[in-house]
């Protein structure tokens, strides 16, 4: 089942987001970071700070009465930026995650936006082929890494993100 999230899954999100992206659990997966940046993807307060954003909302997926997938949204002018995607690595190529990004159009539709904007690291092609499989385009434009907190990360090469988009208007 798919909600939103509230302050009291803070800690549960923060397990899951950083068990998906991070360390040798995220290995069982095939979204894992583990490979190009040390430390971790996030913390509680980073978390506890988006729910005190305005028009950011995380949607969770329950199973089993655990949150085994995530995905927050932030709308932006007439858009939603879609970032802290994650499931549990134990239950990838399951459709979960395309679950989540189904429920995350359905939100800014909901929200009268008329794209979603994300950004993913250059090098994660399967993941880059993922979103594109699913109507996302890249639209040219690099961004530095920057992280949600100071314990984002630490690159063991040289990192960007690249941008892609998808436009909810067309079929």
């Amino acid at each position: 089942m798919i909600s939103r999230a509230t302050i009291a899954d803070v800690p549960e999100l923060n397990r899951l987001v950083n068990s998906a992206y991070r360390g040798d659990s995220s290995r069982q997966g095939w979204t894992t970071e583990a490979d190009l940046l040390d430390g971790t993807r996030t913390d509680e307060e980073a978390i506890r700070e988006f729910f005190n954003e305005p028009k950011s909302i995380i949607l969770k997926f329950v199973e089993d009465e655990k949150i085994v997938g995530c995905v927050r949204l932030v709308q932006h002018d007439n858009s939603i930026y879609l970032g802290m995607f994650a499931v549990d690595p134990t239950l990838q190529n399951k459709g979960i995650g395309k679950k989540i990004l189904i429920a995350a159009e359905e939100e800014a539709k909901k929200q009268n936006c008329n794209a979603i904007d994300m950004t993913v690291i250059s090098v994660r092609k399967e993941l880059i082929d993922w979103y594109k499989r699913n109507g996302y385009v890249e639209v040219g434009e690099k961004k530095p890494m920057v992280f949600d907190n100071p314990s984002g990360g630490i690159p063991k090469q040289e990192l960007y993100f690249i941008t892609l988009v998808k436009n909810l208007n067309s079929k």
